[in-house]
Formats: structure tokens, sequence, C-alpha cells
């Protein structure tokens, strides 16, 4: 629409579309304002849309996937996750990076408030935790489930993070709307569309890993399904995918970064710890990831990673975490961004 346009001119272009059957989602941007009709768009003229009062142009979006798509939205997304009255307020998207660290699991309530208060005092800005763990084994630790989430609030009241955990199931999603700042859709999880839609019928922040094999194209339209139910907040997280390589846990796609950016208005993170699976590693790929335009990353840090009950291998200690943090600044500042 043109930026002289008219609440009657958007309503009247709305309810052309829904004459059509179209959903209608707004984006109202600085200079413009963005109606996005979704549906089977082959019955509208747009021509005749073209001529309608207020309206500046009209672009067929050709891409599946229409609300993640810069199309649809071409400035990037930002927005600020940290609902809960413990939690402090941080934006994710625009200049400034989110770095978001903390176990794997929440293994108990020393090393998880040992953790908070560790990454907090490095800069970080938000927690990590897994009260419910999906795992490749039956028989590997699962989480602690509830009491872990009740550990979580504990960790944000004292230092003020936003709580980042995940969700397994659709049916664990009211639970962890309580606990929660942000969902996390693991990748395991990244195409079961139920729990898509259900966390897309929430307003919590989304965080939506890649799947190990799908392809970006599938990252995004996973997106769209929580974009289709109406939560338009959703972060994207690259982790690796699954390749013949055997020398890392997984083989991280910064090129995707790239791709992502240019395709969709979502902001992306990087996760070099699932991405390596090495904790020598996780340096250099998130400065890597800094690098190639992430708006921050999702780092696994534990108080004692020898003993850690899952994942140990990849995870930073303490001190490790705070010398990276020391060393992101430089490469942030190199491509115009800030911790």
């Amino acid at each position: 629409m043109r930026s002289t346009a008219s609440s009657e001119d958007r309503e009247r272009v709305e309810a052309q579309a829904r004459q059509h059957g179209m959903d209608v989602h707004i984006s109202v941007g600085e200079e413009r304002t963005i109606i996005g009709l979704v549906g089977d768009v082959r019955a509208l003229d747009s021509a005749a849309l073209g001529r309608l009062p207020g309206v500046e142009r009209v672009v067929r979006i050709l891409e599946p996937y229409k609300l993640a798509s810069r199309a649809h939205q071409p400035q990037g997304s930002s927005f600020t996750i940290g609902w809960h009255k413990d939690s402090k307020c941080t934006l994710v998207g625009g200049r400034k990076l989110a770095i978001i660290a903390g176990p794997c699991s929440v293994e108990g309530r020393e090393m998880t408030v040992t953790t908070a208060q560790a990454v907090a005092a490095a800069g970080a800005h938000g927690l990590r935790g897994g009260a419910f763990k999906p795992r490749t084994s039956p028989y590997s630790f699962q989480g602690l489930g509830q009491q872990g989430l009740e550990l979580l609030d504990e960790a944000r009241r004292l230092t003020g993070l936003p709580v980042v955990t995940e969700v397994p199931s659709p049916n664990k999603v009211e639970l962890l709307y309580e606990h929660a700042d942000v969902l996390q859709i693991g990748a395991r999880n990244m195409q079961n569309y139920p729990l898509l839609q259900a966390v897309g019928r929430t307003d919590r922040p989304v965080l939506l890993k890649r799947g190990m094999a799908a392809s970006v194209e599938e990252w995004l339209m996973a997106a769209e399904y929580i974009m289709a139910e109406g939560n338009t907040r959703v972060i994207l997280c690259e982790r690796g995918i699954r390749t013949f390589e055997t020398s890392t846990r997984n083989t991280l796609d910064l090129s995707s970064v790239a791709v992502v950016k240019r395709q969709s208005h979502l902001p992306v993170l990087v996760d070099p710890s699932h991405g390596t699976g090495y904790a020598d590693l996780v340096p250099s790929m998130a400065m890597a990831a800094i690098a190639a335009g992430a708006d921050g990353l999702l780092l696994e840090v534990h108080p004692a990673p020898a003993q850690a009950l899952c994942d140990g291998g990849q995870s930073l200690s303490p001190e490790e975490f705070g010398r990276l943090m020391g060393s992101l600044g430089a490469v942030a500042a190199a491509v115009g961004r800030e911790l």
C-alpha cells in the first residue's frame, strides 16, 4: 500500500481478498504497509487489485513459503524475548547479536544455577537448557521434566536471563508455555506439523532448529506452518546437517545463513555446539557464523563438561565461554554488528 493509504483503502483490499477465501496478514513497516494474501490466488485479478485506491503495487510471491519470504516483508524481522516478570527483555534481530548459552540438559540445581550465573556474568542474553530431552536412544538421559522447568525458573529469577527450552510434543505446549520465554522446536521435530501448529497458536517466540536432513526450503516451510497459525515471532537456528563427513558430529552449513537472510526476513541463530560436536571447534565456528551474517548464537556451556549427562564433548566450560565472548566483539564490529 502507498504511504498515504487510508485505513479505508486497506479495508477495501482486505474485503476483496476475503471474498475470494484468502487469509489476510498485515505487516506494518516504517514506510509502507504490506497486505499479504495467502491462499489460492488464481481467482484474483492482479491488475484489478492494483487499481484500488491506496495500492502501490501487487506482487505475486513465487516461493512456497509466503509469510516467511522477503517478498512478503522486505525488512528483516526483530522482536524481543522475555515475557516473564523475572526476565530481562532481549532483542533478537537487528544490529545487536543475541547470545543464548547454557547446558544441553538440566541435570540438577547446582549445575543449572552455576551455569546460568556464569553465562550471565560473561554477557549472555538468554539461558538455554533442556527439561525434556528427546534422545536417539531410549536408554539415554531424557531430562528432569517438571523439576527441570522449576530449576530453569529459579535460574531466571537469579539472573534475569530469558529461558529457551525445548517442547517435545504437542501435549507439552501448555506446560512449557508457563515456563519458557522461547519455545524451542528441536531438529528431530522440525517436521512435526501438529507440534508446529500448536506452538503457532501461542504468543511465545519460537526457536526452530533445522532438521538434520532438511533443505533450506523445507526449513522455511516448517516456519511457515508456525506463522500460518498466527505466530510470526519465529527464530531460525542452523545446527548442522547430516552428510558423509565423519570428522565432526554434523556439517555446520554456514552458507545456509546467507541463503536464508537473502530469502527470508526471519532472524537466524547458529548452534556451533551441535554443528561440530567438539568444544575446541566451537569458538572458530561461532566467529565464522557471526561473519556469515547470523543474528546470534546458541551455545552449550556446562560447569564440568567431562561429567555432563548429555553432550559434554561439545560443551564449553564457563571459562572457555568467557574467552569466546571476549573474542566475538571484534568479529561483530568488523561486520557492522555488536554484542
